[in-house]
């Protein structure tokens, strides 16, 4: 018998992380839940990553994925952009290694290289295959929920052998 092996995928955000848990049996990949989480705007930077660790914390709960595949941060023109990513990106990691369950990075490219084929590919192709590969009746929206669907994709196909 062959065991499921679930897989939580993130993009990472301060505003906005988007989350995909998948389960992959075999060949077959199906879509368990999706979703985002919303740090309030209004609050202070400590509030907004606490908020973010709190609600990953509670989906790690539920869904109890073997291992998180998280977008690697960009590298950005922007410092302070690059810099509140990293935190937020931080708190997530620690959400999961305080669960025991491993992390790993994946740089975008490597991702639109894994789902579209193209390591150029816009968030909107992205979004198309996601749709296409998952054989799911709407695309998965907002963009944040996609790429992090993408990820969970590109973390399975580069771990076929588990």
């Amino acid at each position: 018998m062959t065991t499921i092996q679930r897989v939580i995928g993130v993009d990472p955000g301060l505003n906005i992380t988007g989350f995909g848990i998948l389960d992959q049996r075999g060949g077959q990949v199906r879509v368990v839940a999706y979703g985002t989480i919303k740090p309030p705007k209004k609050e202070s930077l400590p509030n907004r990553l606490k908020y973010l660790n709190v609600h990953m914390a509670e989906l790690l709960e539920k869904f109890e994925p073997k291992s998180m595949a998280i977008e690697d941060t960009f590298h950005s023109k922007n410092v302070k952009s690059a810099l509140l990513l990293g935190q937020a990106k931080g708190v997530l990691l620690l959400a999961a290694a305080s669960r025991g369950i491993p992390s790993v990075d994946y740089a975008p490219r490597k991702v639109k290289q894994s789902v579209v084929g193209n390591g150029a590919a816009d968030k909107s192709q992205v979004q198309y295959m996601v749709q296409q590969i998952l054989k799911m009746d709407e695309p998965p929206k907002p963009l944040d929920v996609s790429d992090a669907l993408a990820i969970g994709l590109c973390h399975i196909n580069q771990n076929k052998y588990l």
